[in-house]
């Protein structure tokens, strides 16, 4: 006898558990239906000028660095350098939305925000260079080491962020990753993990619209990368990436959301990648100059420029004295790594464990014999090589 032929089957009605049901409201967490923008609109009103005038100063800086960055991989200077030129709005808000006591998760192109942090800009570049494993403290300057695999950051975020608040520090987590990345098991992994936790992250999506050659189409089907985070049970925020007052406010709200304790927040911020992937790639393969000319009009630095000179905030003077400080920085950058560092094939050995391995203990003897044998036949110091 089936369940339909019982006494009563009319009247069944089978239900499921209560589990079912939805742990939130859906409809406060998804995306406004366009980027959020502030220049060129009403709320532009209640910007500080003070902050708009350092935001284009930063992108200024920012986009002299990647211009100088760039030249220096034509020169072989540095081995690769993923630029982020037309994107600067997105590093800069980055960095300046967080407190000294956060952490920032960068990938491997947001060389720019880790500087924009206060990370000295020769010591970004030497990952890129080849001369160091990451080139700098991590923990020094709450930044953690450009991340070259896609999206693996994510989770240490998530990690680093829960940790801190077990422990009742005030600290939040900034990640940020490309719209790649969002197609990595990573994101997904650190999303699900920090709804759950409630954990103090920012996930900040660059979305500048290609996976080096993939466009977004052939991605993801979704209406967008910030509706993503209603799966997770996290807001998810669409910002204009090139509105730098605009991606500064989202931020700052998603910081403090956070560190009050309301969990993370998914920010998308729609960009373009002006250059291409790296100095590696060629851009026309994929994409049409036409293309890039559209993007062109929508320059985040002339985009703040235009919104401070109609204000009176700005004149020639100080678009020159912006200028002139970024050159002085990319001239000290030329002049730095310009010149030949001296390594110690050694240190190679140094911070891979806290204590050594026994295969470690014999490679290390191993290179040691090679260095001195080396020395002896050329008359070199064998510990150091230019």
């Amino acid at each position: 006898m089936t369940v339909q032929e019982l006494p009563g089957a009319a009247a069944y009605r089978p239900a499921p558990p209560p589990a079912w049901k939805p742990l939130t409201d859906p409809a406060p967490l998804l995306p406004d239906p366009e980027p959020y923008r502030v220049l060129g609109t009403d709320a532009v009103a209640d910007a500080d000028p003070e902050l708009l005038l350092r935001l284009y100063a930063e992108l200024v800086r920012g986009r002299r660095y990647n211009a100088q960055a760039t030249a220096l991989t034509k020169q072989g200077r540095l081995a690769v350098y993923p630029s982020s030129t037309g994107q600067e709005a997105c590093e800069i808000a980055a960095a300046l939305v967080l407190e000294e006591r956060d952490w920032l998760f960068p990938s491997y192109r947001d060389t720019l925000a880790a500087v924009a942090r206060g990370l000295d800009p020769a010591e970004a570049l030497t990952l890129l260079r080849g001369d160091r494993h990451t080139g700098y403290d991590p923990r020094a300057h709450r930044i953690a080491p450009l991340c070259t695999p896609l999206a693996t950051q994510l989770p240490h975020a998530v990690g680093l962020a829960h940790a801190a608040r077990l422990k009742g520090d005030d600290v939040v987590a900034l990640a940020m990753v490309g719209d790649g990345g969002t197609s990595e098991g990573d994101f997904h992994e650190a999303l699900n993990f920090a709804a759950v936790w409630r954990a103090p992250v920012v996930f900040l999506v660059q979305n500048n619209g290609f996976a080096i050659s993939v466009p977004l189409a052939k991605q993801t089907a979704a209406p967008s990368l910030a509706h993503k985070a209603v799966g997770y049970g996290m807001p998810g925020r669409l910002v204009d990436g090139n509105d730098a007052a605009a991606v500064h406010q989202v931020l700052s709200e998603a910081v403090e959301r956070a560190r009050s304790g309301g969990g993370p927040t998914l920010v998308e911020a729609v960009t373009y990648r002006m250059d291409a992937h790296t100095n590696a790639d060629d851009a026309t393969r994929y994409r049409g100059a036409g293309e890039v000319d559209l993007w062109r009009d929508h320059d985040p630095v002339l985009l703040l420029e235009r919104e401070l000179t109609g204000r009176g905030l700005l004149d020639d003077a100080g678009r020159e004295e912006a200028r002139a400080s970024a050159e002085r920085m990319a001239a000290q950058l030329r002049e730095r790594m310009n010149a030949d560092p001296v390594l110690d094939p050694m240190s190679l050995f140094t911070h891979v464990y806290e204590e050594q391995t026994a295969q470690l203990r014999e490679q290390a003897a191993r290179l040691r014999e090679e260095l001195d044998a080396e020395n002896d036949q050329h008359g070199t110091d064998g510990g150091a090589a230019r």
